[in-house]
């Protein structure tokens, strides 16, 4: 099993070549964006994607932006879906990430939602991948449960970081819905959350120990999932964030941190948190074997 890691473009304020020029130079495999609406800009990222091989995958918001618009339907949901869908197939992703729906729905209706998103996505012959994002149909850990159990299908993109702030508590006290989600774990959003926000300040600060660690024993039950279930590839987007997400000094505005070296810390510690769980979960098995 391979660890491959994605550079967000949220954040990034220069243009899609220099992205891809740090995604490369910190060993990077893809970059994960919005397909462009722009001709120019579509194509400076196809170019960039091609120049430094480097893999994509395209995400969606339907409807509105990170945030839904509130009075939008289903129906118009699934069209504003559909339509990015057909766009970003031109960029040849490795998939879609998509964030879908709204928190406001019944559950009745976020399973129509989904049955549908599901069945356009198999109609395209693509991949989407549904995101754990607050706003969004996935916002909780139960919501999100109780989907999965009625479309087997569906799969998922494990951003704890937004369960922490909406529950208010880091997510490996509810290891019984971790575990059952992990089974339908598609991707993971690497970012660290706390009880009060959806991003600390610094992964490597040691006030935010405890909420590390508990991300990353989320994250190494999603390898276990994943290697269980077949998956020569686990795929991870470090996505620390600006817009709120990255803190910033009172009275003066300036980041208490660089963005994207944030993103580099995270995905090179990562990288090693997965190989050392390969080694001795590898060395585990032998042992049983033998």
């Amino acid at each position: 099993m391979e660890f491959e890691l994605f550079k967000t473009f949220w954040g990034h304020t220069g243009s899609v070549a220099e992205a891809a020029l740090l995604a490369r130079k910190a060993d990077f495999q893809g970059i994960e964006a919005p397909a462009p609406q722009h001709e120019g800009e579509f194509e400076q990222l196809a170019q960039a994607l091609a120049a430094h091989q480097l893999d994509y995958i395209c995400e969606i918001c339907t409807t509105g932006s990170y945030v839904p618009d509130r009075q939008a339907t289903p129906d118009q949901h699934l069209a504003d879906l559909e339509g990015k869908i057909s766009r970003g197939k031109a960029l040849s992703p490795r998939f879609f990430n998509v964030m879908g729906g709204c928190d406001a729905w019944p559950l009745d209706v976020q399973v129509d939602f989904f049955g549908r998103a599901q069945t356009m996505a198999d109609r395209h012959g693509v991949i989407c991948s549904f995101e754990t994002h607050r706003g969004r149909s996935f916002f909780n850990p139960w919501v999100t449960r109780d989907v999965l159990r009625q479309i087997p299908e569906l799969i998922i993109t494990c951003d704890f970081s937004h369960w922490v702030v909406v529950c208010e508590r880091l997510m490996d006290s509810e290891w019984d819905v971790i575990a059952e989600v992990a089974e339908r774990a598609h991707h993971i959003h690497g970012r660290v959350g706390y009880d009060q926000g959806p991003q600390v300040p610094h992964p490597a600060a040691p006030e935010y120990a405890v909420a590390l660690a508990s991300h990353e024993r989320c994250w190494r039950e999603i390898w276990r999932a994943q290697r269980a279930r077949g998956y020569s590839t686990t795929t991870m987007t470090p996505e620390f964030g600006p817009d709120g997400y990255l803190h910033c000094l009172p009275f003066t505005n300036v980041p208490v941190a660089d963005l994207w070296e944030l993103n580099r810390w995270m995905g090179e510690r990562q990288r090693h948190q997965f190989d050392d769980w390969l080694i001795r979960t590898s060395a585990a098995r032998a042992a049983r074997a033998g």
